[in-house]
Order: structure tokens, then sequence, then C-alpha cells
């Protein structure tokens, strides 16, 4: 199957730069496969289409400030972006300019409050790096990085929380998962006592989902992977739900 019989037109203007301010009035396309419709709601409408008894499985990954900028030792600017952690201290990063950032290369960031090591460059370009602090590794990030933002959203983001669903939990994100961010704490319990039971996964979201498909058929492009965690209790509601034949709705991945 060809990329390009996935290409469509998505006008510059239509893609939202800023969060509105109310997360549940985000807009919300609904598709009707059996009457072959379409209608503009709004998020909060979501409640029409659910019923008692769904379930409604959510990711409950948590974004880390992935994005960071340093200077090598000649004093050049740089930026890493932190992917995954791979053991300890140890992480796989884009970055950028890579072709100056070689095996050995040192770099500082935050003022000396983090320092960095190339260590090795992996497939694809990414280096694995290791990093030396004093103190815990995520207090500096919150302090000094800034949200891996999508490449289609160029404002810069004033509130990190923003860029994190409302039940968020578990850090090791590279991106969020974006069609949970319009959810309220308000709409949460409206789905409860409507009688719509909640699962939990907890999926952590590569940088891999914003990287452009550059081959010409989708079978040629290769997947990056990702790490997720479901807990016994979740399976169990997810697995009853099932067997019961109701309905189980994912809160998928979507553009913010």
């Amino acid at each position: 199957m060809k990329v390009s019989e996935f290409n469509y037109e998505l006008p510059e203007e239509l893609i939202a730069q800023t969060p509105i301010e109310k997360r549940d009035e985000s807009r919300l396309m609904v598709l009707n496969k059996k009457q072959q419709t379409i209608e503009h709601k709004v998020f909060k409408d979501i409640i029409e289409y659910l019923k008692p008894g769904d379930v409604l499985v959510r990711n409950n990954t948590k974004v880390i400030p992935a994005r960071i900028y340093g200077k090598k030792e000649t004093g050049a600017n740089v930026e890493f972006l932190l992917l995954k952690n791979i053991e300890g201290d140890i992480w796989e990063t884009i970055v950028r300019p890579g072709n100056k950032l070689h095996v050995g290369t040192k770099v500082t960031f935050g003022e000396g409050m983090l320092q960095a090591e190339i260590l090795e460059i992996m497939l694809g370009g990414t280096r694995k790096v290791k990093f030396y602090y004093k103190g815990i590794f995520n207090e500096i990030l919150d302090k000094i990085g800034l949200m891996p933002l999508p490449p289609y959203i160029h404002e810069e983001l004033k509130e990190k929380d923003r860029y994190q669903t409302i039940y968020a939990k578990h850090e090791g994100s590279a991106a969020a998962p974006t069609a949970g961010l319009h959810f309220t704490p308000e709409l949460i319990e409206k789905l409860q006592k409507k009688g719509i039971e909640i699962a939990n996964v907890t999926l952590h979201v590569g940088i891999g989902t914003f990287r452009p498909v550059k081959e010409e058929t989708v079978e040629a492009h290769e997947m990056h992977t990702e790490h997720f965690y479901i807990k016994p209790e979740d399976c169990e509601i997810i697995n009853k739900a099932k067997k019961e034949g109701r309905r189980i709705i994912a809160v998928r991945h979507n553009i913010m």
C-alpha cells in the first residue's frame, strides 16, 4: 500500500497552536458509519455516545520535559531530546546538530546542573548518552527541560501541565497521548455516574510518533517500539466486559 494513498489536505490555520481554555470544549467530529453521516460537536458531548456498562480504556502515561538545551565545551549551543531510558542514567537521545556531536563529546545543561557524554552513535543517528548530576534526575528535568511538542505546534507552551492528561501518573513518555488531553475531572465524574467503567493502561509514547514516513510504501516503513504496562485489576475489568459482550472504548492518540 502506497503512503501517498493517505495524503489529504490539512489547512495550516486549522491546526490549533495553543490549548483551548476549557479542555472539554475542544471540537469533536462524530462519524456514523451505518448512517454515513458526519456531525461536528464539542468534546464534552462524548457522554451522549457512551452508555452504562461501557469500559473506557485510557493511557495514564506522563510526559517528561524531555527537550533540553545545553552547551558543548567549545561553547556551541546544542539540543537534546530524550527518547528512552536504556538503563540507569543512560538514555537514547536525538541530538542537534548531529554532525557536531561525536562519541566522547561532553555537554553541560542548566549552568552545570546536568552534564552529559556521548557514548555511542546508534542506528538511525540517535545517540546513547550518559548523564551526570547531583540530586534527582526528574527534578532537574522539571527545572531545565521543555515539553517536546509535535512539529506542527510552533507556539511556546506556557503551562507544562496543559500537555499532560488530568490522569497522567507514570513518567516515561516523550509525547502526550493527546486524545486524552480533552478530558476534565468533571467529565470523568459524569461518565462514571452514568455507569461507564474506567480502566488504565500505561503506554509510554515514543518520539517516533512524530517521525515522518519516508518510504514509498507502508510495508517498508520501520516502526518504532513503545513500552506498555497494565495492572491485573485493569485486565480483569476489560476481560469481564469482553466476556459479557459490553463495549470497550480506547482513548487513542490523535492530533492536539
